[in-house]
């Protein structure tokens, strides 16, 4: 990923402001009991934290990994003001060493990437988690393009199920959707929107 895209997250993240705000998102909050107790759990694309103070609260050991340093000091700071532990990796989520057989969840929430970079990471994540480890999505989905609420304009970044569904075939389907809801979230996703929704659990 180039310099240019760290550049563009810095200065988005570089602002007072918690520019996607410091509540987690919806859909990670109403499915966290997928998660065992205790969870090893891998956020990527994490920015300013939100998704890694709740899980943190909730009592999992949070990494986060991520390509901007403006979100990782914006991330540790929130997780500070909480007396919540976090680790923070920064790093391109293509050159990122996800291990394997050593996360019980990975959250991916709108960490929007071009189609090659999900062939990679995905195949990278999958093998990473453990026997039964859940791997939770929600992305924009191409029609978030009418809406102008969030998201990137370029489509090659955003997915539907029919894109998802060849990466996690191997795995057990927990839940899928692609729906209209209300994503507010800072200053940058503002209202109703069209969402996918992927939970996938790991075979034992």
């Amino acid at each position: 990923m180039s310099e240019d895209v760290q550049q563009f997250w810095n200065e988005r993240f570089g602002r007072e402001e918690y520019v996607y705000g410091t509540s987690p998102n919806t859909f990670l909050k109403a499915s966290a009991h997928h998660f065992p107790p205790n969870a090893k759990v891998l956020c990527i694309a994490e920015g300013e934290g939100r998704n890694a103070l709740f899980l943190g609260q909730q009592g999992h050991q949070v990494h986060a990994v991520d390509l901007s340093t403006k979100g990782k000091s914006k991330a540790e700071r929130l997780a500070a003001e909480h007396n919540v532990s976090l680790e923070y990796t920064i790093c391109d989520l293509n050159e990122f060493d996800y291990g394997e057989n050593c996360w019980d969840a990975i959250v991916s929430i709108f960490a929007h990437v071009d189609s090659a970079s999900r062939t990679n990471i995905y195949q990278k994540a999958i093998a990473s988690l453990k026997q039964g480890g859940i791997f939770l999505l929600e992305s924009y989905h191409p029609k978030q393009l009418e809406y102008g609420t969030g998201g990137p304009k370029d489509v090659d970044m955003l997915v539907t199920l029919e894109d998802l569904r060849p990466h996690f075939a191997d795995m057990k389907i927990v839940h899928e959707a692609e729906l209209e809801r209300d994503v507010t979230e800072g200053s940058f996703h503002t209202g109703n929107a069209y969402v996918t929704q992927l939970i996938a659990r790991k075979r034992t």
